[in-house]
């Protein structure tokens, strides 16, 4: 059985230079972006409060991305979730965001063990292979911050001793999640 990997513990000196504990060297948000990105778990606590900071840092790389143009959120989903904060939504939202997070990493699992079990016709297209690590480096960086985020070999594993007759089911079970969570967003807003 797997272990968890302990989260890397970055300090916050009261300069706000930020140190790598395992590394001791001082880095940027672009290097925890990084670790995260590598399916790192990563907790940022200020070194004389003691105060855990992650959160904080979490969204100032997401917010630096986002003024980069490296757009992930869009603006709807983003009013949305400021809306969230005013509102009695806010005991909801969080739940709903990681569970829609979940659901995403785990049908685009499936949906590459599929691609495997057909003979993937794609992977003859030049290219298809840095397009899979892409995807997959994304999913990894976009689930980090989540609970249940950084995917385990033991998941590997398990989902590939399951027998392909019911990935059908499996794909329509997905897409019918999928469509009641776009329902339920739209009654979000």
């Amino acid at each position: 059985m797997a272990q968890k990997q302990e989260p890397l513990l970055i300090k916050r000196y009261a300069s706000r230079r930020l140190y790598n504990t395992e590394t001791s060297d001082y880095v940027t948000l672009d290097d925890i972006a990084g670790f995260i990105r590598d399916g790192r778990e990563v907790q940022i606590i200020d070194l004389k409060s003691g105060d855990d900071l992650t959160r904080q840092y979490l969204l100032q790389i997401v917010a630096e991305h986002e003024s980069r143009g490296e757009s992930v959120l869009p603006v709807d989903v983003l009013t949305d979730l400021v809306r969230s904060y005013t509102t009695q939504a806010h005991s909801v939202v969080p739940q709903f965001l990681a569970a829609s997070f979940e659901m995403l990493r785990d049908g685009q699992s499936k949906m590459m063990e599929n691609f495997g079990a057909m003979g993937n016709p794609m992977a003859q297209m030049p290219g298809f292979e840095a397009m899979q690590a892409q995807q997959e480096a994304f999913m990894k960086a976009m689930m980090g911050g989540f609970p249940g985020g950084a995917s385990s070999s033991e998941d590997d594993d398990s989902a590939a001793d399951k027998p392909e007759a019911g990935s059908k089911d499996e794909l329509d079970a997905i897409k019918k999640q999928l469509a009641e969570l776009q329902k339920k967003l739209s009654g979000l807003g």
